[in-house]
């Protein structure tokens, strides 16, 4: 039953996200604002501040993928099933979401912001599609599977803020659109939510 719940919720999901073709993205008010704020943005770029911004940015997967081998390693080490239990249910999280995002990628097909418009200066190019982001939709999977795992302040919070500051830090290299960085926090959420029932009882 469960895993029948979880099915539709994915098909919801990938549903919605697919039904946002990429002439919603044409030159409206939203898009405006879209590239308005990265404009804004790159106008307080400072050395000290793009070095940190790159290194959160460049070090997402590394945490992304250090989390469920940590849990996993401190499971077998203690003997702790649960905790191999929720390192596997962070995992099977992170690799759906992955995924899901690169399918929506390739389907939406939304050009990188400093493609589009020549006044967005971003501070490297990456390749690939614009929407949804991929770092913020890993880091929230991240974050999200490991708050529900483990539901104190003091995880919930470090998690999340890791999540959030690696999101912002997408628009200030100018790689993705407020919107990119929107859509991959509901996915990567909705993503480690539908993976609940991969919890230990």
């Amino acid at each position: 039953m469960k895993i029948k719940y979880f099915k539709y919720l994915l098909i919801i999901q990938i549903g919605l996200m697919f039904g946002l073709p990429a002439r919603s993205f044409a030159q409206n008010g939203l898009q405006r604002l879209d590239d308005q704020i990265l404009i804004d943005l790159s106008k307080t770029r400072t050395p000290e501040k793009t070095g940190f911004f790159m290194f959160l940015s460049k070090n997402n997967d590394l945490v992304n993928v250090g989390v469920p081998v940590g849990l996993f390693a401190a499971g077998v080490i203690g003997k702790d099933k649960e905790m191999r239990q929720n390192a596997l249910y962070v995992v099977s999280s992170s690799a759906v979401n992955a995924l899901v995002t690169m399918l929506i990628k390739k389907a939406v097909k939304r050009p990188r912001p400093f493609l589009a418009n020549v006044k967005i200066n971003a501070v490297y190019q990456p390749s690939h599609y614009s929407f949804p982001s991929g770092h913020t939709s890993t880091s929230f999977t991240t974050a999200t599977a490991l708050s529900q795992a483990y539901p104190k302040w003091y995880v919930i919070a470090p998690a999340y803020l890791w999540a959030s500051s690696v999101s912002f830090s997408r628009l200030y290299l100018g790689v993705h659109y407020p919107t990119d960085v929107a859509a991959g926090a509901v996915l990567g959420t909705g993503t480690a939510l539908s993976f609940k029932f991969m919890r230990p009882n």
